[in-house]
């Protein structure tokens, strides 16, 4: 048997530490703040699975290859499809009350699913729920938990991947061995001046994974949501509340999204978050209206407890009035470029979770794929540890240029996420990627022996990384809209590979 070294505390994290638990492995659990904190515990919208008679694994695979735009690889998507509903029948094992109704478990309805099959528990706390009953889960198991512990980079010898370092809670430096590392360290909103993520979402693992010689993979696509809260933190409001008949509107009342996309509110979340952007642009900046009010007080209140009270708690009466929303960064569909079972390219270190590429989201997510796809590859992750094959790696990999140790002013994080927004946004241009390209370029991290100095450190190697991505992809693509070739429609079957040589 082997010691799992395991680093995050989402649903892939604490996927990945039970089954490597209850596989017989040694297992260490190290997450940067409690092992409550992370992406999975603010997940509202819920889990996609095929689980039901009108619904088919075949039907959740085409709405998911069709909302990625052309570049979500069929065999990625097949596994989460086909092993899905077999993890959701877990979470259920592992405590999970997912929300019912007369028929059953209870489902809803979410933008480009061509069916109601999304699970919901607690109305708009499924992440909550889920993390809750495998927080319990991990704890009944002989797994050693360190929390407020931050990867500051891997360890690599010969190679191979044989632990991390670590910035203890005291502020201790703490190296850990391992025969294999599960990186699990969720995706990195933090970029962005504006995100429904939070702080903990600072691309730590792709960052870690980078300078130590993996792959990493598609870092341009990252999606915005179309509907937080114009309000101090940018609140999301879940998508599910489009899906229960929420409508957008602009400033004069009008919906406008039926005149961009059929599917009008529900279109995939590219299209209904850049159209939002731009109606917000043409507006003056003012903010475009969610109207809920047609669900009535009772309704919402019942069917999104959590988000009724942070509407209200921002001043807001949605019920009876629309509110403010404005897209915000989510979700990163790149990340450590992984395999079929989460290998990395570098032998001893898998990927799971917002941190990997898999391939399953392509350049666009669909909604509430991503708990599922969490818990499906952690699953397998698992079962390929004692494997020393690397990840067979798709398309051709480049050395990028030095990481953010290098000589410069030293980076101020809100300029980064002001930059990051203004030109690596929901919009972007050759000129605006070579503007943020010169200004990342003239920037170095402090000494990262603090926690915020560490993650400004990795946001700034990933800003790096991201516009040198941005500027490669040179054709529109899903969530990646570049002005300066609006129309292209050639889409290339490769994936924006990048790499490092390990020092």
């Amino acid at each position: 048997m082997a010691h799992v070294l395991v680093i995050g505390g989402g649903i892939a994290g604490l996927w990945s530490a039970v089954k490597a638990a209850d596989a017989g492995h040694s297992v260490e659990l190290v997450t940067k703040a409690e092992l409550t904190e992370g992406n999975t515990r603010y997940a509202q919208g819920g889990i996609a699975a095929a689980l039901f008679p009108d619904d088919s694994a075949e039907r959740h695979f085409a709405d998911t290859i069709e909302a990625g735009a052309g570049l979500a690889d069929p065999a990625a998507v097949r596994v989460l499809v086909d092993e899905g509903p077999a993890r959701v029948r877990d979470l259920i094992r592992f405590g999970v009350a997912f929300d019912r109704d007369e028929s059953g478990l209870e489902r809803g309805l979410e933008a480009a699913h061509s069916r109601a099959r999304i699970l919901h528990a607690g109305g708009d706390a499924t992440g909550a729920a889920i993390e809750r009953a495998l927080v319990g889960t991990v704890r009944r198991r002989s797994v050693r938990i360190d929390e407020r512990t931050m990867l500051l980079d891997l360890v690599v010898e010969g190679g191979r991947a044989v632990g991390a370092r670590l910035l203890g809670a005291s502020g201790a430096l703490i190296e850990r061995r391992a025969d294999a590392v599960v990186l699990a360290t969720g995706g990195s909103g933090c970029l962005y001046r504006h995100t429904t993520n939070p702080a903990v979402a600072t691309g730590d693992g792709v960052a870690a994974a980078w300078r130590a010689g993996a792959h990493v993979a598609d870092l341009e696509f990252t999606q915005f949501h179309p509907t937080a809260l114009d309000a101090p933190g940018t609140p999301l409001i879940s998508e599910a509340v489009r899906g229960e008949g929420a409508v957008l509107r602009d400033l004069r009342g009008r919906r406008f999204m039926l005149d961009i996309d059929p599917r009008g509110e529900l279109a995939p979340r590219d299209v209904v978050a850049r159209a939002v952007w731009r109606r917000s642009l043409e507006q003056g900046g003012a903010p475009v209206r969610l109207d809920a009010s047609a669900l009535g007080g009772d309704r919402l209140a019942r069917r999104f407890p959590g988000l009724d009270a942070v509407v209200r708690a921002a001043g807001f009466d949605w019920a009876h009035e629309p509110v403010p929303v404005t897209p915000a960064a989510h979700y990163a569909m790149g990340g450590v470029d992984v395999d079929l079972d989460g290998r990395t390219s570098l032998p001893g270190l898998f990927a799971v979770g917002e941190v990997a590429r898999t391939g399953v989201h392509g350049a666009n997510r669909l909604a509430s794929n991503s708990l599922l796809e969490a818990a499906v590859f952690a699953e397998r992750a698992v079962r390929a540890i004692g494997s020393d094959r690397p990840a067979a790696v798709l398309g051709h990999a480049d050395p990028t240029r030095p990481s953010a140790d290098a000589a410069g002013d030293v980076v101020d994080r809100a300029e980064l996420q002001d930059l990051m927004w203004r030109h690596v946004g929901l919009e972007r241009d050759e000129d605006g990627l070579l503007a943020a390209s010169a200004r990342l370029d003239a920037w170095r991290a402090a000494d990262h022996r603090n926690r915020h100095s560490a993650e400004d450190r990795n946001l700034l190697d990933l800003a790096r990384l991201t516009v040198a991505a941005a500027l490669a992809r040179q054709a529109s693509c899903g969530a990646h809209f570049r002005t300066d070739a609006p129309e292209s429609q050639s889409i290339p079957a490769m994936t924006t590979t990048l790499d490092r040589k390990a020092a």
